[in-house]
């Protein structure tokens, strides 16, 4: 058993250095080179386990165990029991407290954890590494050392996540070891070379044939820099837009065929094709982008995001990978050190093209003192936490006697739309809009000022500052030069200087168009100077995504039965990137492998489908919509959208609760999921076959939640359905500890942005829809409903 406990103990101290933090797959490429020889050495003990190769056994990790010590099927009393007696007692790991416990506290707590799990206790060979595991753990609280370097990886997850955590990363090591007893050294040389993404601009040889021509517009916000790419993607035959958002394909979309240019519309979850052989425009999201088609001018929008952690990606693989004789990329300066690097990589011209703000924007020198009687028609009060916006909504209708639009990501786009178009017509009385982050793309707003509530953010574990490049960004949507509205109206073209940017039309009365930025709260006021005066850092890196290809060939080294969430984490840790690219972060497509991973006769394309599907598995109440969605792919049959009883269409039959938020947080969940099942209807469309009564599901439930909104309006004499406050700031403001925090960014694929319909009249309401599920578990809607909802998915005109 010593000598168990020994390997154990060399396995477990080479899993730390190799896997730092289960939970940030790019850990390791920030401390190492790929070229060095620390990490030579390092992919070389992730290979072997930890465990020592032995001549004997063929290359093999060499490891005993004694057979007295798999004689219980549960852990043996002696690793159960902690050696070290903490200062304070264990129960008070719960919770956001547990990082507040020392080191060897979290040890203590850690092994009192791992003698709880009680999973695969037939397994012998899990038990005993489970021993091994406590064992090791004990050893470290009696250790000189301050710690052994196991307890950092699991500390780091215990911290993190909780038990659940703690779990995990237990199994992602138990899958390692595993996997490390089956592979030959051949086998782990293969792998290694498969893993080896370093030139991801290889990936594309047609498209190295070609002599591109790459135009950078760089500036701030309201610069008009996208405006002048469109202008020559008007001009040419052939082209195609990207946006980061459905609501921008939507908007390029909608302007190219007002103006004779017949343009498809390809977003994740939806597609309009045009009739006939002239049409040579396509507007889509960055993830739906083909690299296969040619194309004589492309425009890239908002290319900063090749930086994002998450959907860096899909950028990365639209400036690597598209066929356009001139590629055009619209976003923030920081990106020309990089786009320069990608630039001289290909071997194509690059000119950069600056622009400058059409419209002034001043900072204001005072705030507003924390009274929210100082706000103005026009203004747009900025909070990062669904809870504040609808609480700060409440006070502000309260006050003024007067309407709130809002905006948040978790909101439908098109009820995002509608409330833009509610601040942005002046003759109504929704004077105050009341957002999120969300507003800094995809919404053209008519905004004057814009008013910081916080200069904090909550990201899921602590209050951290807003980045620069983020107040910069919000800050830029006041004194707004024109909506897309105003410039749909306008034929007539604006004569540009490719050094400046600036038209002719960009001399504007400031009176008018003058942008104002201030605080709530006065000590928050010097923050938001400091950003707008400051430059922000620059994109060093972008996004990477290992090819579909080389996932499925990896997937084949491992048995069936290997969680696919290890064989993503396993890929990505020994993958092999150059320092211009980094690996996007896999948070969420390992907890949807997760999510689904009971889910039989699955194969591994199936899997990865799902991995890169919008599902919001942070959100609990969707992941077994998302469990019945997989079980309908591995049965391949029950896809009719009303035989699904994961899906709480019921909620079509209640009327609206007046000021519910609990029941405007269930729509905004029922759309989600209606998103995710047309989303899938286009990968599994023999499965997933009744795609046109999804798409008049999803217009009943955008109708419920704009309904649901006004009720907020029609509610103000009674304040029972408002959440008491927790604490609250300086300037009056509640701010409530942990609440329910919105992702305001869009999801990991955000081509699966809906298309934008115009919905009803929030005045008078949407017309009722009755909708019966029968005992089967089928729903059944009304004859007219069924008539309704038979529309063709492919029209001439949107």
């Amino acid at each position: 058993m010593q000598r168990a406990q020994s390997a154990a103990q060399r396995f477990l101290t080479s899993h730390e250095k190799t896997y730092p933090a289960c939970n940030n797959p790019q850990a390791r490429f920030r401390s190492y080179t790929p070229g060095s020889l620390r990490a030579q050495r390092h992919r070389r003990s992730e290979q072997d386990g930890g465990f020592p190769r032995s001549r004997r056994s063929g290359g093999k990790p060499e490891v005993s165990y004694k057979s007295e010590s798999l004689s219980s099927n549960k852990l043996s009393d002696a690793t159960k029991v902690p050696r070290f007696k903490p200062d304070r007692p264990l129960q008070f790991v719960t919770g956001p407290s547990r990082d507040q416990l020392s080191p060897r506290e979290v040890t203590a707590a850690i092994v009192q954890e791992l003698s709880k799990f009680q999973d695969r206790v037939d397994d012998l060979e899990y038990t005993g590494f489970m021993q091994q595991a406590v064992s090791a753990l004990n050893s470290s609280l009696t250790s000189s050392r301050d710690a052994v370097p196991i307890v950092d990886s699991l500390r780091h997850s215990f911290v993190q996540q909780g038990r659940d955590g703690l779990k995990t990363q237990i199994k992602y090591a138990y899958n390692g070891y595993l996997a490390n007893q089956r592979f030959s050294k051949s086998n782990l040389q293969d792998q290694a070379r498969l893993t080896d993404i370093r030139y991801p601009v290889e990936w594309y040889p047609a498209t190295r044939q070609m002599q591109r021509t790459i135009h950078l517009h760089v500036g701030p916000t309201n610069s008009g820099k996208t405006y002048h790419a469109l202008q020559r993607l008007e001009q040419a035959e052939s082209g195609m837009y990207a946006g980061p958002l459905r609501l921008l394909a939507h908007e390029v979309f909608t302007r190219l065929n007002a103006r004779g240019k017949s343009c498809n519309l390809i977003t994740g979850d939806e597609r309009y094709i045009m009739e006939g052989d002239d049409v040579n425009m396509s507007s889509c999201t960055v993830e739906m982008v083909s690299v296969n088609a040619p194309y004589d001018v492309a425009v890239i929008d908002e290319i900063q995001m090749i930086g994002h952690e998450e959907r860096g990606w899909a950028w990365t693989q639209a400036v690597l990978g598209l066929k356009a004789k001139e590629l055009h990329l619209c976003g923030e300066e920081r990106t020309v050190p990089l786009i320069r690097e990608l630039a001289a990589a290909m071997g194509d011209d690059l000119h950069i093209h600056h622009y400058k703000r059409l419209s002034p924007l001043k900072t204001m020198s005072a705030s507003l003192k924390g009274d929210l009687r100082g706000l103005r028609k026009g203004d747009c009060v900025i909070a990062f936490s669904k809870l504040q916006i609808h609480k700060l909504r409440r006070e502000i209708e309260i006050m003024t006697k007067k309407p709130v639009a809002v905006v948040y990501g978790s909101l439908p786009p098109e009820v995002r739309a509608k409330q833009a178009e509610l601040f942005n017509d002046p003759n109504n009385d929704y004077d105050i809009l009341v957002a999120s982050d969300a507003i800094g793309m995809g919404l053209n707003l008519s905004i004057k000022r814009i008013v910081f509530t916080t200069t904090r953010k909550f990201n899921g574990r602590f209050q951290v500052p807003i980045e620069i490049a983020q107040i910069k960004q919000i800050a830029g949507r006041a004194g707004r030069y024109r909506t897309a509205a105003q410039a749909a109206t306008s034929d007539a073209d604006t004569p540009v200087n490719d050094s400046t940017g600036v038209g002719a039309s960009s001399v504007i009365s400031p009176a008018k168009s003058l942008g104002l930025v201030t605080t709530l709260d006065r000590g928050d006021l010097s923050v938001v100077q400091s950003a707008m005066e400051s430059a922000a850092e620059p994109i060093m890196s972008a996004g990477l995504f290992p090819p579909v290809e080389v996932l499925v060939r990896f997937a084949a080294y491992f048995p069936p039965s290997t969680p696919f969430s290890y064989i993503l984490l396993r890929l990505f840790k020994t993958s092999i990137i150059h320092p211009r690219f980094h690996l996007c972060s896999l948070n969420d497509r390992l907890k949807i492998a997760d999510v689904i991973e009971p889910v039989k006769n699955l194969t591994i394309s199936d899997r990865i489908i799902f991995c890169a599907s919008p599902s919001n598995v942070k959100n609990e109440a969707l992941q077994p919509v998302l469990h019945a969605f997989a079980e309908c792919v591995g049965n391949k049959s029950g896809g009719n959208i009303l035989d699904i009883k994961a899906l709480d269409l019921e909620l079509l039959n209640m009327q609206v609760t007046v000021g519910s938020r609990e029941y405007l947080h269930k729509l905004e969940c029922l759309h989600k999921s209606l998103i995710l099942y047309l989303w899938l209807s286009y990968r599994f469309a023999g499965v997933f076959h009744t795609q046109a009564m999804a798409f008049y599901l999803k217009t009943l439930v955008e109708e419920k939640i704009q309904q649901a909104l006004s009720t907020f309006r029609t509610n103000i004499g009674n304040t029972s359905y408002l959440p008491a406050r927790k604490q609250t700031t300086k300037g009056g403001v509640p701010e409530v500890a942990n609440d329910d925090s919105i992702d305001d960014e869009e999801s990991s694929d955000s081509s699966l942005e809906p298309r934008q319909q115009a919905l009803g009249d929030s005045a008078t309401g949407p017309v009722e829809h009755e909708i019966r599920r029968q005992p089967g578990g089928r729903t059944d809607i009304t004859a007219s409903d069924l008539l309704f909802s038979q529309q063709p998915l492919s029209t001439s005109a949107p």
